[in-house]
């Protein structure tokens, strides 16, 4: 492996019977960043996700986890990783706090309190902490199962559509998450149908299509790839994003993009 790789995959293979899902894809994932796998409902996102963290064998390929083979040494992966998939696996009964006490305890930690109480403050759901997740946004449920799946400090999490079915302010929420994941030296790998969910929170993106990663790059490598857009000068209407956040009072910091439809968001260079 790579001296900086906490991933390092090449030449991952996978078939249904007669469907071919993967078909040789390669990529490395640097330590500490944020790596957006990009494609369209049925490239293979999830097959890539749930062959890394054990859940199925490849047909063919390598696949490391911080050194260690996923093939050969699950168990050491599974010591490694955390796995956060399309819907928030809270229990909606539990208050919080208990959600994370108990987690902590089943990883048999010392003092799940604290470990509970720290991670409701690095989310931003310390006031909500003593409430039922019943009672939870969105947003509020999909940031306490990210904080679940950091208890016991794994230094890789993968994120499969971690906003799928969210609303605009909860999938910003959920994105200052993420971010704050990485600022804290975690790697992420993250799975996405959304374009402007990538653009916002990756440092390098790959696109899986078909099967095989047909780019893989920085934002501005991406960008690159096209030449420039004809500059128009034309009147600006507002947008839905910006009626939304100017009648509900939110802070329009990242627009959500392409929203519950996961259609590509429009271009707006040049206008």
């Amino acid at each position: 492996m790579t001296t900086t790789a906490a991933i390092e995959v090449k030449g991952l293979e996978k078939s249904f019977k007669d469907l071919h899902v993967l078909r040789g894809v390669d990529f490395d994932v640097e330590r500490g960043s944020i790596f957006a796998l990009l494609g369209s409902n049925g490239a293979g996102k999830t097959t890539v996700v749930r062959i890394l963290s054990t859940l199925m064998k490849a047909d063919a390929g390598v696949a490391t986890i911080t050194g260690f083979d996923v093939a050969g040494k699950a168990q050491k992966v599974r010591e490694t990783i955390s796995l956060t998939g399309q819907f928030a696996a809270v229990d909606e009964v539990l208050s919080g706090r208990e959600n994370l006490v108990l987690i902590a305890q089943l990883r048999h930690l010392p003092d799940p309190g604290a470990i509970a109480d720290g991670l409701l403050a690095r989310f931003s759901l310390t006031d909500a902490g003593a409430r039922k997740v019943a009672t939870y946004s969105g947003g509020m449920r999909r940031r306490l199962d990210i904080a679940m799946s950091l208890i016991g400090n794994p230094p890789v999490i993968f994120l499969d559509e971690p906003t799928t079915g969210l609303d605009p302010a909860a999938r910003i929420e959920v994105w200052e998450a993420v971010k704050e994941l990485a600022r804290g030296g975690t790697t992420v790998l993250l799975t996405t149908q959304y374009l402007e969910e990538a653009e916002q929170l990756a440092d390098r993106i790959a696109i899986l299509h078909k099967g095989r990663i047909i780019v893989n790059g920085t934002l501005g490598d991406l960008k690159a790839l096209l030449p420039p857009a004809k500059v128009e000068y034309v009147e600006k209407q507002p947008s839905l994003e910006d009626v939304f956040f100017a009648l509900t009072g939110e802070t329009d910091t990242a627009e959500p993009g392409a929203a519950e439809s996961g259609a590509p968001p429009t271009r707006k260079e040049g206008r």
